[in-house]
């Protein structure tokens, strides 16, 4: 099924990577040499996203202005016959509009965040992808929507049993190839409590009755909204699914996941691999 619409979560702080997010927003931090949240958009877009939400803060007003036009540097690249450099910035842009800020004025979970775009959404599914889970390989939601029928439907993946506390973990049902049942979900549980080992990453296609639950305020772990516990209370009214992505993850909300998707990426580079690979060496 092709979801029409997506939501993009971008108001965090992004504290962890202070000073560098100080003036510029976390999604604006560059893996190579685009941005975390214009990978995003390339992904959603790759899976026939057309209307494209993103939820902001104070201070995210660069990322705006990335996806808009840029008259003077258009200007100066026309001037100096730079086509190539053109072109990629214009690829960037979206039909006009496509692209829709909604604020989110406090920072009450990710939830939250998602509640705040429902006036833009209707009576129909919509995607949710989060830019700092970054995904080398076949983009996740183009395969989900693949694969999407009804309900909702979340990715997953495989995660250290001591690293439960970071992430939604469900209670797997029948499997069928990539896709998963799930049966519950609790977000951040102990390794003691943890019903599985198999996490939620930032890609999600929800159905509408969610933002019903959403719109409760209901708060769940660290005094947050959390999606997770709208979806938990989803199950049994429809179908809720797990879906196993071929790609790669990258925890770019963290600087070690964040400087590994930079070699990463830059190794998926034809032009940069054989620099990078003999470079890497040296510095072990």
């Amino acid at each position: 099924m092709t979801i029409k619409k997506a939501i993009f979560p971008v108001g965090g702080l992004g504290t962890r990577f202070l000073p560098a997010t100080k003036a510029m927003p976390k999604e604006m931090l560059p893996v190579v040499d685009k941005p975390l949240i214009q990978y995003a958009v390339e992904e959603a877009s790759a899976a026939g996203v057309e209307q494209f939400i993103f939820v902001t803060g104070r201070n995210k007003t660069a990322i705006e202005d990335h996806f808009d036009h840029s008259t003077e540097l258009e200007s100066v690249l026309v001037e100096k016959n730079k086509t190539q450099a053109l072109e990629v910035i214009s690829r960037m842009l979206q039909e006009p509009g496509a692209v829709s800020y909604v604020r989110q004025q406090e920072p009450a979970g990710l939830g939250h965040a998602v509640w705040c775009a429902r006036h833009l959404i209707g009576n129909e599914p919509v995607a949710v992808l989060l830019a700092d889970d970054l995904i080398l390989g076949a983009p996740a939601l183009a395969e989900m929507t693949a694969r999407y029928t009804s309900g909702n439907m979340v990715a997953l993946m495989e995660v250290p049993a001591s690293d439960t506390g970071a992430y939604g973990i469900i209670t797997p049902g029948k499997k069928d190839g990539q896709v998963t049942e799930i049966n519950a979900i609790v977000e951040k549980p102990s390794p003691e409590s943890a019903p599985s080992t198999k996490a939620v990453v930032g890609r999600y296609i929800l159905e509408p009755g969610v933002f019903d639950v959403l719109a409760k305020g209901q708060r769940g772990a660290g005094g947050e909204i959390q999606l997770t516990d709208a979806l938990a209370a989803r199950i049994g009214h429809v179908p809720f699914h797990g879906f196993d992505f071929s790609g790669e993850r990258f925890d770019c909300g963290s600087k070690i996941g964040f400087l590994k998707a930079n070699i990463a990426f830059g190794m998926a580079r034809d032009e940069l691999q054989g620099d990078l690979a003999e470079w890497l060496p040296t510095r072990l």
